[in-house]
């Protein structure tokens, strides 16, 4: 049975409304990733899973056509402070003439990912496509968990391309930063505060340089389309009590990575330069929690690109991380909504851009279809 837009579009609201209403924090998404095989099911379309993960494929899949995997995430970060309303009750409200959706979720990713599944329903019978298509919707984005789409990607077969679905105000990132988080830790000597101790007892003094080093270094290289590798100090702890010098003080320091160099080459450049700023008294130690999340780009002369500006989507560089950190093919990440209301109390997505999400994306689906005579995806390589 062939759905029309306006059936897929009515649909996909309705889907979203039911997926803000179960709860489906990172490695609980059990009952969102049923209700979204329900969903499919109920539309005559099968479904695999594996975990809390569900994927599809096009009716008409045919291994000697290149494919295009539809990704998104069905789980939630829990809701900050400051909700009016419940945030798992989906509310419509009017507003300069708009309705807006409410509900955690709603644009992190539900829309993208009721927009995704809408235009995979709208396409699943075509015969007529030059490619086929997969849907992945898949748990655990929010923590980048190796139980998520990394997990299932030798089920999915042979991709060429994936679009991931993101608030992104239906711009098209082409390239995102990747993601190193060091752990620092720095020893000294506890001691009773009343006491005299030398300076370099306490391990918060002998921080102080290390957390300024990081504060002021900068890498050589900038990346011409992500710019600057940017390393934040976002952790510090030291002591247990007032009258004690503390032997330890630990720290974290988030980086965002690019592709002008590894991250296990920013990781060597750090340990490196620390060792030559860093006096040899002052004892610590620096070690990555892990390198997997890599920096990602596709060649914005890629058929999926082109088609997507001559449409009018506008090409960015996101600074914020997706799965497109574990996708190992070239992506693009694109959906309605907007990054900054992600996250926040009173999560919102206005009905309309949820319509034109599903219009972007089918319209791009569209148009490749039209140009199957000329179209070539390059064969797909890591990122």
């Amino acid at each position: 049975m062939r759905f029309t837009l306006q059936d897929c579009t009515r649909d996909a609201l309705q889907l979203l409304q039911r997926l803000i209403a179960i709860p489906s924090f990172s490695r609980e998404e059990d009952a969102t990733a049923t209700c979204i095989q329900e969903f499919l099911h109920e539309r005559g379309i099968p479904t695999e899973r594996r975990m809390n993960n569900v994927w599809s494929c096009n009716r008409a899949y045919d291994t000697a056509k290149p494919t295009i995997l539809l990704n998104s995430h069905h789980d939630t970060v829990k809701p900050v402070s400051g909700w009016q309303s419940d945030p798992f009750t989906p509310m419509m409200v009017q507003e300069n003439n708009r309705m807006k959706l409410i509900g955690l979720g709603s644009n992190d990713a539900g829309a993208p990912l009721c927009g995704l599944i809408a235009s995979f329903v709208y396409c699943y019978e075509r015969t007529d496509m030059p490619f086929n298509l997969v849907l992945a919707t898949t748990a655990e984005e929010e923590i980048i968990g190796k139980n998520g789409v990394e997990s299932i990607l030798a089920e999915l077969g042979s991709i060429d391309v994936a679009i991931v679905g993101e608030p992104t105000g239906m711009n098209i990132a082409t390239a995102e930063k990747g993601l190193v988080v060091l752990d620092g830790l720095v020893y000294g000597s506890a001691g009773h505060s009343a006491r005299v101790w030398e300076r370099s007892a306490n391990a918060i003094y002998n921080a102080l340089p290390i957390i300024e080093w990081f504060g002021a270094y900068r890498f050589e290289k900038v990346s011409p389309r992500l710019g600057p590798v940017k390393m934040t100090l976002s952790q510090v702890q030291a002591g247990t009590q007032h009258n004690v010098i503390p032997d330890r003080c630990s720290f974290v320091v988030d980086i965002r990575t690019t592709d002008a160099y590894s991250n296990e080459e920013i990781v060597a450049i750090i340990q490196r330069e620390l060792r030559s700023a860093i006096p040899d008294a002052i004892r610590y130690e620096i070690a990555p929690r892990s390198v997997r999340l890599r920096p990602s780009s596709i060649d914005e002369s890629h058929p999926l690109v082109q088609t997507a500006l001559r449409l009018g989507h506008t090409a960015f560089a996101s600074p914020t991380m997706s799965d497109q950190a574990v996708i190992p093919y070239p992506s693009v990440k694109i959906g309605p909504g907007m990054s900054e209301r992600s996250h926040t109390a009173g999560e919102f997505i206005y009905c309309d851009e949820l319509e034109q999400g599903i219009a972007g994306y089918v319209g791009i689906l569209e148009a490749l279809i039209a140009e199957q005579n000329s179209l070539s995806f390059p064969h797909h390589s890591s990122h």
